[in-house]
């Protein structure tokens, strides 16, 4: 999906607007901290949802670009199925990466981007993690490996788990999680 910015073209100086809208940690939009519950207008952030060279995430709404604080992420996937879709609708891709921070949350690094899995979808998605051996990696695998204490592998679906600090991800994917006015 691309974004429609075809309505800059007629006014061209529109401020942007900071500090509004945010993306919380399971994919929902908030406008001044308040979830957004509007079936309509979440369709229309989600169609209208993307990034600049800077990697600041915003949704263009008509000439104004509404930069979004993220709480994680770019991007937050849920699990439907053996298949993920991003918090717009769209399927991720292929997954390329798995990290688990030490705070216990999943990152997916796929075609569509970096993305934080939904935590109602954490425990299906541990129950399939193994250990080198194949047995099922148990709390005091994953543990270790958030501390950097395990050594042995853990792999989802043939795909190593890696360690990863949350502080790393904006820098390591390019985005910005608090876009600022520059001027």
């Amino acid at each position: 999906m691309a974004v429609d910015l075809s309505a800059i073209a007629k006014w061209p100086n529109v401020p942007a607007c900071y500090d509004w809208l945010s993306l919380d940690r399971r994919g929902d939009w908030r406008l001044q901290g308040e979830r957004v519950t509007h079936r309509g207008l979440i369709e229309f952030m989600n169609r209208q949802y993307g990034a600049d060279e800077a990697g600041c995430w915003f949704v263009q709404n008509g000439p104004q670009r509404v930069f979004v604080e993220l709480a994680c992420t770019p991007w937050i996937f849920r699990r439907q199925g053996d298949d993920f879709f991003s918090h717009t609708g769209q399927p991720v891709g292929a997954i390329n990466a798995v990290y688990l921070d030490e705070n216990g949350s999943i990152l997916l690094e796929t075609a569509l981007g970096i993305g934080l899995l939904d935590d109602r979808d954490l425990a299906g998605f541990f129950s399939e993690c193994r250990s080198a051996s194949g047995a099922p990696a148990d709390d005091e695998h994953l543990l270790g490996l958030m501390s950097g204490s395990e050594k042995s592998p853990i792999n989802w679906q043939s795909i190593p788990l890696q360690r990863i600090a949350a502080v790393d991800l904006p820098k390591r994917f390019n985005f910005a999680p608090r876009p600022k006015a520059t001027s």
